[in-house]
């Protein structure tokens, strides 16, 4: 038992410490901007092109490498998938230019999704009843540390050493990840083997769409306020110059204590966590909105928009209860969702700032996008009574 508890320990950290890199890698690129902009003589609009090129491979290659991987092991899947982003961030740290850093930021962003859902599955499966949104959570660990931790760290290095450092850490992390999976993760695979066929039936599954859905307008409203914080510190507030990266790290840190609260809620019920999640991002939307100018609850109100961050959770796990035999495609659409949510909030959140609203509509049109999640939300359990109503007498047909 010992063996199998170390075992399991050792599992999820490969697992997490793959997550570390891809968040150390996706949120460190967009503060490294200005460095690589200036090197490779483009502005910085042209060169926000390779940040916008990762998010485009996340969100194509999530469904798309899981589906080609299906008839692959799920672990040596992992191992191709975090290799695969390994190879994307050294394309990305030899780029001569920008054309190639944009090809190198795809390739990266292409396993992302893939990744970061089959490990989430993978956890689950070898965790205990009772315990398997807990596994869940604390792979997405290395998501939030590596906000919390990684992202400061590789500015840091960024600056003092040049941009390119940073990805090849991130190679390297990659690298320690892959071998750390292959030698300690267990060869799981609960059911059949996966097969392209059976994972695209979770394209004509409602369940597997409303949920999705939740995650893609909800998570929104976390993005419409973050994208936009430090620039609303800086422009509304007299802060000191150290309360911004404080404050980003308070975000990170709320996120560590989201992924521990929301583990065990997810554990207690997918939907009902997911509900107390999203209202807690709606009130602090609305609080952020109600206190901005003050640097302070600017800040406050940040750390605790964190501790709603981990919606991804008791998403996935409803998820896996919906999908069937289409676990593989609908862990890997879970991450393609809150892309979508990462595009969709600063979007909306650009569009009321543009309109004249001032700082304090980014915390409104966050609001409404968590209420528009509830509503979602809404709709998923409507559809999942609908589908109970079905099988029910079908059962009892059958029997």
């Amino acid at each position: 038992m010992a063996t199998q508890d170390r075992q399991g320990l050792l599992t999820i950290l490969s697992l997490a410490l793959g997550a570390f890199a891809i968040g150390v890698s996706e949120f460190a690129a967009m503060g490294l901007l200005p460095y690589y902009a200036a090197e490779l003589g483009v502005t910085e609009p042209d060169a926000g092109h390779a940040v916008s090129a990762y998010a485009i491979g996340v969100v194509v290659g999530a469904p798309v490498l899981a589906v080609l991987g299906a008839m692959i092991p799920r672990k040596l899947l992992l191992i191709l998938l975090i290799c695969f982003f390994g190879f994307g961030n050294l394309v990305s740290a030899m780029a001569p230019d920008l054309p190639l850093l944009i090809v190198g930021r795809f390739l990266a962003g292409l396993p992302h999704g893939a990744f970061l859902g089959i490990s989430m599955l993978f956890a689950a499966e070898f965790s205990p009843e009772g315990r398997k949104a807990r596994g869940v959570a604390q792979v997405l660990m290395g998501l939030t540390l590596a906000n919390v931790i990684g992202v400061p760290l590789a500015g840091a290095v960024g600056q003092i050493f040049g941009w390119r450092l940073c990805f090849v850490a991130t190679t390297v992390i990659a690298a320690a990840s892959a071998l750390m999976i292959a030698r300690m993760a267990p060869n799981v695979q609960s059911g059949p083997m996966p097969s392209p066929l059976r994972e695209l039936s979770a394209l004509a599954n409602p369940a597997v769409w409303s949920t999705l859905l939740v995650g893609a307008i909800g998570f929104g409203g976390v993005f419409a306020v973050y994208s936009y914080f430090s620039a609303a510190m800086l422009d509304a507030t007299n802060a000191p110059a150290w309360a911004i990266p404080a404050a980003l790290s308070g975000f990170g840190i709320g996120g560590v204590l989201g992924n521990l609260i929301a583990g065990r809620l997810a554990d207690w019920s997918r939907l009902g966590g997911a509900l107390l999640l999203l209202v807690g991002m709606t009130a602090m939307c609305l609080l952020y909105t109600a206190v901005v100018g003050d640097w302070l609850m600017m800040g406050l109100s940040l750390f605790l928009l964190g501790t709603t961050a981990s919606l991804a959770i008791p998403l996935q796990m409803r998820l896996m209860d919906v999908a069937g035999e289409a676990q593989t495609l609908a862990a890997a659409l879970n991450h393609a969702a809150f892309n979508a949510a990462n595009a969709l909030g600063p979007f909306l959140a650009g569009r009321a700032l543009a309109a004249g609203h001032g700082w304090g509509s980014t915390g409104q049109v966050g609001a409404a996008l968590a209420a528009g999640g509830i509503v979602m939300l809404g709709l998923a359990w409507m559809e999942g009574r609908s589908r109970a109503r079905r099988v029910l007498p079908a059962m009892a047909a059958g029997a």
